[in-house]
């Protein structure tokens, strides 16, 4: 138990529902999709939006989806998230509270929070489980504890995204290892959740979002905070680190809907085009989700395999995530220490 006046860590994911029943996916789905963050359309717009087409046709199909991938332990976010609360605590040798919370659904942050503020913590480092930042996810998520921590008196930091840390690239890559080691794979393609392009030129203060085909390459400075370009820098360090073969890596983004354009290539057309060319196996990683969830196991490891096979493709073989593994707990702590100085000197 930490001690009055400790510092407190929370690890901060995205969400999941709290079972794969309908009712329960249509409350998250609710929840999640009446985020502005998420939907940055009008009010009146993302409400009828929501409740006219998204969720009553939606809904039930997502909770099939999840009924693929449910354990018998629950929901694999929640499963390996709290494990990895588990190994960052047992790091951290009590000296600092640990807690878990998800932006949508349960654990609910304001919860988090009180548990923190009842084992006396006043210093909060912030820990947004999202390697690259994003407004949809990394803002909306911190916003949503500023906002509950308002009148606590809690001081607060933010761990930076975290797309081409060190301790992170290693962790990806001895996850990722063991499966091309057996596949043998003859492209990889790394695998990240798409936004729509709308979004990413938001973002850009330099102007020159998709004015050409490589302008998220080169690892400039100045693209430091675009979203897209940490997506192509963690896939160039994982690559590098796998010593996979250039023209064998590519790069692509999943998870889109709606008709508006989202940024590309879209991983289920890549998927497909790869089987038409005459690849028969091939391996996907993903490192822009830290726990295997939704995404990973249905979205490419049920129906990318399905899609890939549909085409000629024989062998699509999906990379674990990081989830709870004993080099990513490592690299969690170390990433907060380097964050928040009232953690730098404890050592766990």
């Amino acid at each position: 138990m930490a001690s009055p006046g400790t510092s407190g860590l929370l690890l901060l994911n995205l969400g999941t529902p709290r079972s794969p029943a309908t009712s329960d996916v249509r409350d998250y789905l609710r929840e999640f999709l009446s985020d502005p963050y998420v939907l940055d359309i009008p009010a009146p717009v993302r409400w009828l939006l929501l409740n006219l087409i998204i969720l009553p046709f939606r809904a039930s199909r997502s909770a099939h989806a999840y009924r693929q991938i449910w354990s018998d332990r629950g929901s694999p976010l929640l499963v390996h998230s709290e494990e990895l609360r588990g190994k960052v605590a047992e790091r951290l040798g009590g000296d600092v509270a640990v807690e878990l919370a998800m932006r949508y659904g349960e654990p609910a942050i304001a919860e988090a929070l009180a548990r923190l503020r009842e084992q006396g913590v006043s210093d909060l480092c912030v820990f947004p489980l999202y390697p690259q930042h994003s407004s949809a996810a990394t803002e909306s998520s911190v916003e949503a504890v500023r906002s509950a921590a308002t009148g606590s008196g809690l001081t607060m930091s933010v761990a930076p995204a975290f797309f081409d840390h060190p301790r992170f690239i290693e962790a990806v890559a001895e996850a990722a290892r063991p499966t091309l080691d057996a596949t043998e794979p003859q492209r990889v393609v790394f695998s990240f959740h798409g936004l729509p392009e709308r979004q990413v030129r938001k973002a850009d203060a330099s102007g020159r979002c998709f004015t050409a085909a490589d302008c998220c390459l080169g690892g400039d400075d100045a693209r430091i905070d675009c979203y897209r370009a940490q997506c192509f820098a963690t896939a160039q360090a994982v690559g590098d680190a796998l010593a996979i073969p250039e023209e064998q890596r590519m790069v692509a983004f999943q998870s889109r809907f709606g008709r508006e354009r989202w940024i590309r290539p879209h991983t289920d057309r890549v998927l497909a085009e790869l089987a038409r060319e005459g690849f028969r196996r091939v391996a996907v990683i993903m490192p822009g989700f830290v726990a295997d969830c939704l995404e990973t196991l249905e979205e490419i490891g049920i129906r990318g395999a399905a899609t890939f096979r549909k085409h000629g493709g024989v062998e699509l073989s999906l990379a674990p995530c990081v989830n709870a593994s004993d080099l990513w707990a490592d690299a969690v702590v170390a990433i907060a220490r380097e964050s928040n100085p009232g953690m730098d000197s404890i050592q766990g």
